[in-house]
């Protein structure tokens, strides 16, 4: 057992000289971080007091394999023994890089041949719209330059990528508005078509959309609801961009979200799990025709790159992890388990007063939370992070969505989990509701 001493010691370094991304600064300074994780396995993550939780949110929507996986170790070590890092820039390559950008042709949808790698989702959003500007720089059509994405998106935090977040809050951050980010009603294909008619096709470079809506309160889009934006986007001549960092790699019971709707993207961002967070890796995949475009337009260099795109050791993990993925069933296995989570969800739904909503789709999943579920009345202040807090006191972990007037738990948990496990999430989940209701229902 770690001693208080030491425990102590790292919480007062973390309050002064950690910076933690998304998170309450006055929160860390008055309380430190509310856990130090130093180990894990599988769905499973132990703190530095010996208290174990499940990972009910695989960490970030990424560690799809779940923790502690060695053979992604020995992969990223016997990487690093031969070839740790080389530059991909001026044309330079290596074998893991080639073969992973070969490997995503294969299983991505459509015709996506062609990857260029970022180190993460934000560089893989910020890339796609550079690239889509550029396209239209080569096709003579300089004037295209502007992304539309929707209400309640998440793209990211780099510059580009928060601006095309729809999440206002995240824009108001900064004073960085940038007016070539327009945004369109996250479900809605009438606001789309005025939106272009507005701005001007002419002056419109891309639309971006998540299958499923993450970071924004697990919205899933209606059946025909991406057939139809693809067709408003080939009408006026607009990329369309999928961003798939969240969706990707069999969290949704499928290789990726979009193959649920049948349509496929000019572009698609990719990240998280595809070396399931245990190395820094995205990237943006093009089309046949795009690529082929670029080949035939570009006579310059391509000014647009990161020192880690194509990382060979963060390469040799996601060519691993995808091959596990696919040889131990884990897309299958998040489909049947993502009914279990479902189904359990909707039990809970039965039985407690606040929860209204249920959704998801593999295991990503989500509960609305309501006053009056008939009225569909609101709660003054959301009780989604009062719930989220009762959870981690139980052994788990999940994560409120208060954006936007939303008031909503979400799930994603590793891709690995069993139902029994299910079972013992679901359990928890129900008695921390239970334990809000009785406290602030009268």
């Amino acid at each position: 057992m770690i001693g208080k001493h030491r425990i102590k010691e790292l919480m007062d370094l973390d309050k002064k000289h950690f910076l933690h991304p998304t998170s309450p600064i006055k929160q860390q300074q008055d309380q430190g971080p509310s856990f130090i994780f130093t180990e894990g396995k599988g769905i499973y993550l132990k703190d530095i007091e010996g208290n174990t939780v499940i990972d009910g949110m695989s960490s970030l929507w990424n560690v799809n394999i779940g923790h502690g996986n060695e053979e992604l170790g020995k992969s990223a070590m016997e990487q690093m023994s031969k070839l740790a890092f080389s530059s991909c820039f001026a044309t330079f390559s290596n074998e893991p890089a080639i073969r992973l950008a070969a490997k995503l042709a294969q299983v991505s949808p459509g015709d996506l041949s062609a990857t260029f790698f970022t180190s993460g989702g934000s560089e893989a959003n910020d890339t796609a719209y550079k690239l889509a500007r550029h396209y239209w720089i080569l096709r003579g059509q300089p004037n295209r330059k502007k992304i539309i994405s929707r209400t309640k998106s998440y793209h990211g935090v780099a510059m580009g990528s928060t601006n095309a977040t729809g999440l206002k809050p995240f824009r108001d951050f900064t004073n960085s508005f940038d007016p070539d980010f327009c945004y369109a009603d996250h479900f809605s294909t009438e606001d789309l078509r005025r939106v272009i008619e507005a701005e001007g096709p002419e002056t419109i470079a891309a639309f971006i959309a998540e299958p499923i809506q993450g970071a924004g309160g697990l919205h899933i889009a209606p059946e025909d609801y991406f057939k139809e934006v693809r067709r408003i986007c080939d009408e006026y001549g607009l990329l369309f961009i999928t961003d798939e960092v969240i969706t990707g790699f069999g969290r949704t019971g499928k290789y990726f979200g979009m193959e649920h709707y049948h349509v496929a993207p000019d572009m698609m961002c990719f990240a998280k799990g595809v070396t399931s967070g245990y190395a820094q890796l995205g990237g943006v995949m093009l089309s046949e025709k795009i690529h082929q475009d670029f080949m035939e337009l570009s006579t310059g260099t391509l000014l647009h790159g990161y020192t880690y795109s194509g990382h060979p050791m963060a390469c040799a993990v996601a060519l691993k992890n995808i091959e596990l993925i696919e040889q131990e069933g884990l897309i299958e296995n998040a489909e049947k388990m993502g009914i279990e989570l479902l189904t359990g969800l909707k039990r809970i739904q039965g039985e407690r007063r606040i929860v209204g909503k249920v959704k998801g789709l593999g295991l990503m999943a989500g509960l609305e939370l309501l006053k009056d579920c008939q009225t569909k009345k609101t709660f003054e202040n959301p009780v989604s992070p009062l719930i989220v807090a009762e959870a981690a006191k139980r052994g788990l972990i999940c994560r409120s969505v208060v954006f936007d007037g939303q008031d909503v738990v979400v799930f994603a948990p590793p891709l690995i989990i069993k139902k029994e496990e299910i079972d013992k999430l679901i359990d928890i989940i129900n008695e921390s509701i239970a334990a809000v209701e009785e406290a602030i229902v009268k």
